[in-house]
């Protein structure tokens, strides 16, 4: 198992920019049942999570493209078993909210729904996980929210730079079916199968393509603004799916582990595909407890 272990960076310098909160989408996933889902020990060289069980967490868990709150369901269920606060949110036009999907919906609107999360739901001291997708809106977050996140870690992630959209890491052809839709006037892109993202079991294979929904096509295309609050952050830590073929995610992984400021972490892939809270749930459970300690 390839491990990077690198001490964080102390503290936090600078502050993001203050963003009022606009009063459309308070949304909480409310747990109805607390699972009793056990941590397996791991024979991996994992450490034992340097936290006290007795000491709580708050996480807010973002999910990415075509997914929804609803992909950390073993995650939640772990961390709340625990007695952890988490929070799951689904972005506008996706899963539970997929009937709010408009031509309206881009990158800004899913950045505006994790920063009014944090302000309805007066969030601090916050561990926050961002997968995929999430890398971009949770980077775009962070402008906002700063003050109120002491640790981040990005799941098989995009680290987008200030500038740029999503749409500019796509190899070229890939931009030309991205524009062949966009011109067709297809407000959403289609959900990828499960097996693309090489999730390991066919009951999870199922369950995952049973749940995706379009992915707001308008979110590829949105310049995001940043000023470096993500890199500000004190506790950094980028998990990679190590057997899923994907060269952002790649380069992410190296650069992070070249960076002191960064923890890392190679999860193999005989253990996940790129849904780490889907097919490792009690190691990704284990890892983002360790980011909060």
């Amino acid at each position: 198992m390839s491990i990077n272990r690198k001490s964080y960076a102390k503290g936090r310098a600078g502050s993001g920019a203050s963003l009022k909160a606009v009063p459309r989408l308070s949304r909480r996933l409310v747990l109805t049942g607390a699972s009793t889902i056990a941590a397996a020990t791991l024979t991996s060289g994992l450490a034992a999570p340097a936290v006290a069980q007795t000491s709580r967490k708050t996480f807010v868990l973002v999910h990415g493209a075509w997914h929804g709150g609803w992909c950390w369901k073993y995650v939640r269920d772990i961390l709340e078993a625990k007695g952890h606060r988490v929070y799951t949110p689904t972005m506008t036009g996706l899963a539970e909210y997929s009937h709010m999907l408009s031509a309206d919906v881009d990158m800004d609107t899913h950045i505006q729904d994790i920063t009014n999360l944090f302000w309805w739901e007066d969030l601090n001291d916050v561990t926050l996980v961002a997968h995929s997708y999430a890398g971009w809106v949770c980077s775009g977050a962070l402008e906002n929210v700063e003050k109120q996140v002491s640790s981040l870690v990005m799941v098989d992630a995009f680290l987008p730079v200030d500038g740029t959209s999503a749409y500019d890491t796509n190899i070229p052809q890939q931009q030309a079916k991205l524009d062949e839709l966009r011109a067709a006037g297809l407000i959403a892109r289609p959900p990828i199968p499960a097996e693309a993202f090489r999730v390991k079991t066919q009951a999870n294979i199922d369950w995952v393509n049973a749940k995706m929904t379009p992915q707001p096509m308008n979110a590829v295309f949105t310049k995001i603004q940043l000023t470096g609050a993500r890199e500000r952050i004190g506790k950094k830590l980028f998990v990679r799916a190590l057997g899923f073929p994907q060269p952002a995610f790649a380069k992410n992984y190296e650069d992070t582990k070249a960076d002191p400021t960064w923890n890392t972490y190679g999860v193999p892939e005989d253990q996940s595909g790129h849904d780490i809270m889907v097919d490792a749930p009690e190691l990704l459970s284990k890892l983002v407890e360790q980011a909060a300690a």
